[in-house]
């Protein structure tokens, strides 16, 4: 009983350690899952968007407020307490004002919840205001005004009392946010695709660890590709259209997902929730979609006479 009987052990044990059959693969995900859910929310999406659009605002309202909740929970966690009545009172308004009355009814509404929040904390205690009236105007602009971008190309394009399309066809508006949409999930898909497998490089080491140049490289260059097919067979458009919203769709997504890192290290945690399987909370998802719909509505007013 010598040290050649035991030698064997710990490569048995470390041969089992091996991630065969882990679903979670090097950028942290369990693939299968999050491609199910992935799927999933973009089919409920679309499919509200190309035929029901008030039912699209309403699932656009809904992701906000679940990553409000999240915000406010992670908040609490470390010492933060946020005016979540005015706050989530604002969330569930803003998308539906974008929709109904356009951009100015979504201004007046993020600045009447902005006042909301100062007037509801201003009949509380003293103690934390500050930083629980930064938190509160700071989630109202981060989630719910930015994402209501998503709404406003609707507010133009018009529906029928039922929230319907007329004639059941969905205008250009709507097109235009399937297509940022579409570039959204592009840079997610090929960026994780080319980092998981080929990154080297952290982009943001402080703030993203696993988010490399690589996979940056593969975003643009993949969302690039989808762009210009929708440019030119969706939207009809010249091909350098589908280019310009690519690049500044990447763009913002890759700066809404550093934001949240950001945001996250600074809370101490990793995920706002666990919500989503294989994707983490409803944050985790919103954070690219947040930035890139305001980006894309102003690319969009650019672009228009192409």
């Amino acid at each position: 009983m010598g040290q050649a009987d035991q030698a064997p052990a710990p490569r048995a044990r470390t041969r089992g350690k091996q991630p065969r059959s882990n679903p979670t693969p090097k950028a942290g995900r369990n693939l299968p899952a999050a491609v199910v859910v992935g799927l999933s929310m973009l089919i409920a999406v679309l499919g509200g968007l190309l035929f029901v659009p008030l039912a699209f605002v309403a699932i656009v309202t809904a992701f906000a407020v679940f990553g409000v909740w999240e915000i406010y929970r992670a908040l609490e966690a470390n010492g933060t307490r946020m005016p979540i009545v005015p706050v989530m009172t604002g969330t569930l308004a803003m998308p539906f004002a974008a929709y109904f009355g356009g951009i100015e009814s979504q201004l007046f509404a993020l600045l009447l919840s902005a006042v909301a929040v100062l007037l509801w904390r201003s009949i509380e205690s003293a103690a934390g205001s500050a930083n629980s009236i930064f938190a509160g105007v700071f989630t109202l602009g981060w989630v719910p005004f930015f994402i209501s971008f998503a709404a406003l190309p609707l507010h133009a394009a018009g529906t029928t009392p039922l929230g319907l399309w007329p004639g059941g066809l969905a205008p250009l508006g709507a097109w235009e946010i399937a297509v940022m949409l579409l570039l959204v999930v592009s840079n997610d898909t090929f960026g994780y695709l080319v980092g998981a497998s080929l990154g080297k490089h952290p982009m943001a080491p402080k703030i993203s660890p696993k988010k490399s140049w690589e996979g940056f490289a593969g975003s643009v260059a993949g969302a690039m590709l989808i762009g210009v097919l929708a440019a030119i067979f969706v939207l009809d458009k010249p091909w350098w259209v589908g280019a310009v919203l690519a690049v500044g769709t990447v763009a913002a997504s890759t700066a809404g997902d550093l934001a949240e890192s950001m945001v996250k290290r600074e809370l101490g945690v990793k995920d706002m929730s666990s919500i989503l399987p294989g994707h983490g909370g409803v944050m985790d998802r919103l954070d690219s979609i947040v930035f890139a719909s305001p980006v894309a509505f102003i690319l969009y007013g650019i672009v228009a006479g192409a």
